[in-house]
């Protein structure tokens, strides 16, 4: 493995056997002192085994192998000289996507071969079942018989890399792997779940005993990896090799062998889980060539690669990490965070590397929204360029400037993630927090909000801050966290929730607290705007203050009923005062004259018009939410090479997200 020539990239390292070629070829060239080999993923399903491997998370990169930017990013920065290809779709019954299926392994391996040079050597996982009908002990140079739609995807595989193998002189080779088992396999595969019951004394569902496998130890097929990248040469790339022990072994003999490693004395149950499809009798290779030409041999007998997966399963505590992981979505979440944008062009490159190195330290899939809310400067072309190279951003324009919160709320419209999180883009929202929300969220928080326990900026400024968040939760009529801004991570079903609520005008970190569900906080101190200068000003600070008493409180309703019941008796007193005073004559200071009379008008007069201000505010809301205007219009919805430009589109678009 330290042979190999650097830097090394494995595409589809989420999987089963990429994730055993990376793991090893890391932690060989690491005790070299070298750390050049990089996980690829884009595999949504399968990324719970990296995050358990602990690889570090520059080691770990985002790619979408369906798009060619993508893959170009990836080698312009990386530069890898060995490249394994483990991506695929549509091996397992689970995944019947026709379309991707093709797209994934055709077009995903014509975008990989398209960037790959001479001085390179390319290994792609090829598969057992190119042969199809013709299985029975088929050599490489025996017709290809496909019987199912993977089948065929996979032989066009092989064949592209032929073609760019003799047409453009790469160095790939093409291993077709038979029936590979072993550690960090799917836990509801065969041979795990044979392991795992046999290591309690049980048999799982069994299908018809003579159905046969060739079975492969995953140590064996990572040998025969590194030795084809080792042996590839002019003569022999393009070509295929089997990766076979052989041997023929049916459900009965496997069952014998395991019967016998784990002394178990049970009957086995046959026939209790149905065939697959594509579940053969005589299915097994031959793998000469592949000892002649690349000098490899299955060198693990069958009893001893059950022995090693149990022992592999016990000391990775295959139970309580393993399993769980594999089942439990909330495990290996899919995180949204949503960034409204106006005028922040310059801070926008800073906030996506900031967010990507954090999500890959702590191991989450991430869906990245960029809300351009009309912003004057060039933030459309900074959206756009970071679209190009990462597939998982979406940018989104509006029409003008409908505002923060309607910028919020257009991409939680959008997202797909297990939980969204507001953010600003001025980076005043600190992306490093956002690990102390995830460990809440997974805890069972549905919201988890940031409390700004500081802010980096003038005391006065924040003194009057601080006292607004105290007046608001003293008058609100729900309860309102003090300090708490928008910044937060809020669950997928909190999420369904605030989109669907029809009001115009929203203020939603009191909507966020009016819906309910478990919420808690983060403490955090919110630093200076990097770039530029605030938009906020002393104006805008108010229209906030008023947005969230009049939407949230109805206390100037309450203290202008007050202060009428309180004045009206003061009035009725200061009556019966004056008539007593003047009757009876023992009060000569009592006041009269025109300057109390128009003092007291003016009082009253004040007192009218703010309660009549406070009217107006109110009904003022009533107005806007009776116009039912749109709370924005989105113009252009971008994601990796797709733009969505015409109304239609984006509708399309929205329609097809929430139906996720």
């Amino acid at each position: 493995m330290t042979r190999l020539k650097g830097p090394i990239v494995v595409f589809g390292a989420s999987g089963f056997i990429g994730a055993n070629l990376f793991e090893q070829l890391f932690r060989a060239r690491q005790h070299t002192g070298s750390a050049d080999v990089f996980a690829l993923t884009h595999d949504a399903t399968k990324a719970w085994r990296l995050k358990l491997l602990d690889a570090p998370a520059e080691n770990i990169v985002h790619c979408d192998i369906l798009s060619t930017t993508s893959v170009r990013d990836v080698f312009d920065r990386i530069q890898p000289k060995t490249i394994f290809n483990l991506a695929a779709y549509g091996a397992y019954s689970k995944q019947k996507n026709v379309g991707l299926t093709y797209e994934t392994n055709v077009l995903g391996t014509v975008n990989i071969l398209d960037v790959c040079t001479p001085d390179m050597v390319y290994i792609h996982a090829g598969s057992s079942s190119e042969y199809g009908f013709n299985c029975t002990t088929p050599k490489e140079t025996d017709p290809l018989e496909p019987n199912s739609h993977y089948a065929v995807s996979k032989v066009s595989a092989a064949y592209a890399l032929e073609y760019y193998a003799r047409v453009h002189q790469l160095n790939t080779l093409n291993l077709r792997l038979y029936s590979i088992y072993g550690g960090w396999e799917e836990p509801d595969r065969l041979i795990p779940r044979l392991v795992e019951e046999n290591r309690n004394g049980a048999f799982p569902p069994l299908v018809s005993p003579d159905i046969s496998r060739d079975f492969v130890y995953v140590d064996d097929c990572v040998a025969a990896f590194v030795q084809a990248a080792l042996q590839v040469n002019p003569t022999i790339r393009g070509r295929s090799y089997n990766i076979a022990t052989g041997h023929k072994t049916t459900m009965r003999e496997l069952v014998d062998i395991a019967r016998q490693a784990f002394a178990l004395t049970q009957e086995p149950v046959w026939g209790n889980m149905p065939n697959r499809a594509w579940d053969l009798s005589d299915w097994y290779g031959d793998p000469a060539a592949a000892a002649t030409d690349l000098n490899w041999r299955a060198t693990t007998s069958l009893s001893e690669g059950l022995r090693r997966t149990a022992d592999w399963q016990k000391s990775h505590q295959y139970e309580e990490r393993v399993i769980p992981a594999f089942q439990t979505p909330s495990l290996n979440p899919v995180i949204t965070p949503i960034i409204a944008c106006y005028r922040d062009a310059q801070a926008i490159p800073f906030m996506y590397e900031r967010l990507v190195t954090m999500f890959n330290q702590i191991k989450v899939r991430y869906e990245i929204i960029f809300v351009n809310d009309n912003s004057p400067d060039n933030t459309d072309a900074v959206l756009d360029a970071i679209c190009a190279k990462d597939p998982n951003v979406i940018a989104i324009k509006h029409s003008r400037n409908f505002g923060s919160q309607s910028a919020f709320l257009s991409g939680m419209e959008i997202a797909t993630g297990d939980a969204v999180v507001l953010m600003d883009g001025d980076l005043q929202d600190p992306p490093e927090v956002i690990p102390q929300f995830v460990e809440k969220w997974q805890q069972g928080y549905d919201v988890v909000y940031g409390v700004r326990v500081q802010r980096e900026m003038a005391p006065y400024l924040h003194f009057f801050y601080k006292q607004f968040y105290r007046l608001f939760k003293r008058t609100a009529y729900i309860d309102i966290p003090v300090d708490a801004g928008d910044f937060s991570i809020i669950d997928r079903k909190v999420v369904t929730e605030l989109v669907s609520l029809p009001e115009t005008e929203q203020f939603l970190r009191g909507l966020r607290a009016w819906v309910g569900f478990k919420q808690t906080g983060v403490d955090y101190v919110r630093p200076e705007r990097l770039f530029g200068v605030s938009t906020n000003n002393w104006t805008k600070n108010i229209g906030w203050a008023k947005k969230a008493i009049f939407s949230f409180s109805f206390f100037p309703l309450e203290l202008m009923t007050y202060a009428g019941f309180i004045l009206t008796a003061l009035s009725m007193l200061g009556i019966v005062w004056q008539i007593i005073s003047r009757l009876f004559n023992f009060d000569p200071n009592t006041p009269y004259g025109l300057s109390t009379v128009i003092v007291l008008v003016m009082f009253f007069g004040g007192i009218n018009l703010l309660g009549i201000s406070f009217l107006g505010e109110y009904i003022g809301k009533i107005f806007e939410e009776t116009k039912k205007r749109p709370k924005f219009i989105r113009t252009k919805v971008r994601k990796g090479d797709q733009v969505y430009k015409t109304a239609a589109e984006i509708k399309t678009l929205v329609d097809q997200r929430q139906n996720k």
